[in-house]
């Protein structure tokens, strides 16, 4: 499935002019999703956001360049899948750059094999000024069969960029259902574990 968002241009003091469509490209051989959206304009750029703003959805049809010679889909195809889920519901509410900055553990709970149509769905869980923790899950529907098996679930975190590479501010998420709040108040305590292993690993 392609992407091809909005990219917004910069005046030379910084501000945001209007927007042309251009395709996203991944300079400088990034390994994050590098890709631009458009401010709607100057006033709502930090404006509060909430969850369903960010939520996006996308479907792959597994094909036999895509799995294993047991064919089964490879573990790093769907890892890239997941991936461009989670950048789209960040571009979605963060309407600028998102690359990729890490990834919680993953475990692949049923095989995906040949024909089987693949769903993502992702959604922004929380903003930490910069940061954005999105949750991706994915389903592997047998349409033939007419099943729709859970296979993953993933929380990745992106960080917004300009132009050179330094950080943006993002406007804060607002959770409207109880599920939207319990993924809220969960995302605070996984980024508490994070900072826990990260500060151990530095020392």
């Amino acid at each position: 499935m392609a992407f091809f968002p909005f990219a917004a241009t910069y005046s030379k003091d910084g501000g945001v002019l209007p927007a042309v469509i251009l395709i996203a490209s991944n300079p400088a051989g990034s390994s994050g999703h590098f890709h631009e959206c458009k401010f709607m304009n100057h006033d709502d750029q930090f404006t509060p956001r909430p969850v369903r703003d960010s939520q996006a959805e996308m479907a792959e049809i597994v094909l036999p360049n895509d799995t294993n010679p047991l064919n089964a889909l490879l573990g790093g195809r769907l890892m890239h899948w997941i991936d461009m889920a989670g950048a789209m519901a960040c571009h979605r509410h963060s309407h600028c750059y998102a690359v990729t900055a890490s990834i919680d553990h993953m475990d692949f709970l049923v095989p995906v094999h040949v024909g089987d149509l693949v769903i993502l769905k992702s959604s922004v869980n929380r903003v930490f000024r910069t940061s954005m923790e999105v949750g991706v899950k994915v389903w592997a529907e047998n349409y033939v069969q007419d099943e729709c098996k859970h296979v993953s679930s993933a929380y990745l975190t992106f960080v917004a960029i300009d132009r050179a590479g330094n950080r943006l501010p993002v406007p804060a998420v607002i959770p409207e259902t109880e599920e939207q709040r319990r993924r809220y108040e969960d995302a605070g305590r996984r980024r508490e574990i994070r900072r826990a292993h990260h500060a151990r690993h530095d020392r």
